[in-house]
């Protein structure tokens, strides 16, 4: 990139199960945190970004009634109908330009509004799945781990292995949903099944959340705070439809995280970046992603979570925050994941701080990951 751009600032809310104010105040509370972060006003703003979908958000151009809470008021505005990770990478791309110097980016969900499964169904093929009504993310989830653990000998243990050392790492985190610092694998393997083999604790949380970053091309980002996160790299890409690809890996990230390690001058992430923050919005992804990020052979995903290799002392730490199984506002998760990824960078992890310097962010949309964008972050 000609133009470095780095992160110098970000909010996010306690993510949870049903937050008690409207969505506006939600969205003004993180939007005037994450400048009031960066220690500057709206009027240094120059685009602002959201991500929310109106399917979620239940009521049509949803933006329009969050745009003042956000700050947008006679700026140049724009939506993403998606995770906030491809929000933060359409405000890169406007700082790249040129056009403008500094971008706030916004993302939420509140997942108590609309059953978030209900709707996911409507994403569906309308002539065949979804008259038919079996599938919906978790069935699909199911076949698609089920296909996974087949092909790979991978044990309901070793998934559930996954959720524990997440449940356990969200509950050191102030804005996590879902803390459970003393969860078993019996516990999660005698969670409610929903389709087998997910069940209620191999499965992220519904929650109401939102968060916020503020961009700033590298004059900015200088004169604004000593400790910048610069954007190194980034890749995006989506899959075909769920019925005309391989569930049992994760194409689409695999080639995300190729064109994001290349811009990066990543050659090895296993001994290159030093911590990942991950969206597996069920256990046996993680072990996918695992794969599809280059940190492990096909397959071998399940070796590095039996050997505590991905754990916060392990030597690849994966979700010290928690992950999307600590909490999951839908378009806001993958910008959670950069912000936590920014949060190691700069030390200010609170709790579950891992010594980083290069860190990678991960978000993901559609049924079973169809569509994946990897950020590659580092520090001065």
């Amino acid at each position: 990139m000609d133009r470095r751009v780095a992160i110098v600032g970000y909010a996010q809310s306690y993510h949870q199960q049903d937050m008690q104010m409207t969505r506006e105040d939600m969205v003004f509370e993180v939007a005037k945190g994450a400048l009031r972060n960066a220690g500057i006003s709206r009027e240094d703003v120059g685009t602002v970004i959201t991500a929310s979908t109106d399917f979620l958000d239940a009521r049509t151009i949803s933006n329009l009634y969050t745009s003042m809470a956000v700050g947008a008021y006679l700026k140049d505005e724009s939506k993403v109908e998606e995770d906030g990770a491809f929000a933060a990478y359409y405000a890169l791309m406007r700082v790249l330009s040129g056009v403008h110097d500094i971008a706030l980016v916004e993302a939420h969900t509140q997942g108590s509004v609309v059953n978030p499964h209900l709707i996911s169904s409507y994403t569906l093929d309308p002539l065949f799945e979804r008259q038919y009504g079996f599938l919906n993310d978790i069935s699909a989830a199911a076949l698609q781990a089920r296909m996974y653990m087949n092909k790979y000998d991978v044990s309901e243990e070793q998934v559930a292995r996954v959720a524990v050392k997440n449940l356990v790492n969200a509950a050191d985190n102030p804005n996590a949903h879902r803390k459970m610092p003393d969860v078993s694998i019996e516990e999660v393997l005698s969670s409610k099944l929903y389709y087998d083999p997910i069940r209620e604790l191999t499965m992220s949380p519904i929650s109401d959340g939102a968060c916020a970053i503020v961009l700033a091309c590298e004059e900015k980002a200088k004169e604004i705070t000593d400790n910048p996160v610069w954007i190194e790299g980034v890749g995006s890409c989506q899959d075909t439809y769920i019925r005309d690809r391989s569930l049992y890996k994760l194409d689409s990230l695999q080639k995300a995280a190729q064109d994001a390690y290349e811009m990066a001058g990543v050659s090895d992430p296993f001994a290159q970046i030093d911590v990942f923050e991950v969206s597996e919005k069920f256990a046996h992804e993680e072990l996918m992603i695992y794969e599809a990020l280059g940190l492990c052979r096909e397959g071998k995903g399940k070796a590095l979570v039996e050997k505590g290799m991905t754990g916060k002392d392990g030597e690849i730490p994966v979700n010290p925050s928690g992950g999307a199984l600590g909490a999951d506002p839908i378009c806001a998760t993958g910008l959670v994941r950069i912000i936590e990824a920014a949060k190691q960078i700069r030390g200010e992890a609170n709790g579950y701080q891992i010594p980083a310097y290069r860190a990678l962010a991960h978000g993901q949309f559609g049924i079973c990951a169809q569509k994946n964008i990897v950020f590659i972050l580092g520090g001065e």
